[in-house]
């Protein structure tokens, strides 16, 4: 997307924004205008990613741009989002920073692909923890800050992006424990947006098809399972963590969604369309 500062002035949080669909709209964000702090476990393997970001970030300011576009700062900020108190120290690090809180993407999340038979309760819990109890605790944070905004000024508007997944929509063998996160986060988006929008808050929920990042990357190496579910997606690939950054723009912006709330955002190829499509083909089949 070209820097025309949709953002600008504006303050993001992002969990878990140094890697995948994270960090591409941390980036876009930034080209956007948007300041922007990250938060991220601070393990031996992130601050690899966390450097690589902090470069490309000082890449984008060096870089220059058109007259009258800014480009964003960026901070970041470690810590579980299993702990309650990460979501609060997170806002209340994006506001001693940069004054306010306009934006939150709970982006966090992790999927180990196991046999429903064989899953063990650490791990049902472990995901539950960090994809649902977590995405609760920052969006509380977050929506405590931006109603406090709206209480001081009336005119005050934010917006509140959950990443959930087509996996919410679809069941996977392999996903048992995944998929009712995926489909928590979107029900916590819609009820949150209910009972948000006298504040000023708009929640949507943004949903991901196959995007090829690091928690699914293992699996998209094996070239036949690879070419299968391409062959499933209508524009015939798998996604990048960039094809989630321009619609998590626009669900930011109260410009271009600024009565858009509640809603999902289905980012996919096409491919529920061809799913529905064969579930309808085989329940015509039992019929």
């Amino acid at each position: 997307m070209p820097a025309t500062n949709l953002l600008a002035g504006k303050t993001a949080i992002i969990t878990g924004g140094t890697t995948g669909i994270g960090r591409a709209i941390a980036l876009e964000y930034l080209r956007q205008g948007c300041n922007v702090v990250v938060n991220h476990l601070d393990l031996p393997r992130d601050s690899t990613h966390l450097d690589a970001l902090l470069s490309e970030a000082a890449s984008l300011k060096a870089a220059g741009t058109p007259e009258g576009v800014t480009v964003g700062e960026l901070d970041h900020l470690p810590g579980d989002v299993t702990d309650p108190e990460t979501g609060r120290k997170l806002v209340e690090h994006a506001v001693s920073k940069f004054g306010r809180l306009d934006i939150c993407v709970s982006n966090a999340g992790i999927c180990t692909f196991a046999e429903f038979l064989d899953l063990t309760p650490d791990l049902f819990t472990r995901t539950v923890r960090t994809n649902l109890d977590g995405a609760f605790y920052v969006v509380q944070a977050a929506a405590r800050q931006m109603a406090a905004q709206h209480d001081q000024d009336s005119t005050s508007r934010s917006s509140i992006l959950g990443v959930s997944s087509i996996s919410a929509l679809v069941g996977g063998g392999q996903q048992t424990h995944y998929t009712p996160t995926k489909a928590g986060v979107l029900s916590l988006m819609q009820s949150c947006a209910v009972a948000l929008g006298k504040h000023g808050i708009r929640c949507n929920a943004l949903l991901p098809g196959t995007i090829r990042t690091q928690l699914n990357d293992a699996d998209l190496s094996d070239d036949a399972k690879r070419a299968y579910m391409e062959g499933r997606i209508p524009l015939g690939r798998t996604g990048e963590p960039r094809d989630m950054a321009g619609p998590a723009v626009f669900l930011a912006c109260e410009e271009l969604s600024g009565y858009v709330t509640g809603a999902q955002l289905l980012v996919d190829g096409g491919c529920l369309s061809i799913c529905s499509k064969v579930g309808r083909r085989e329940r015509e089949r039992e019929k």
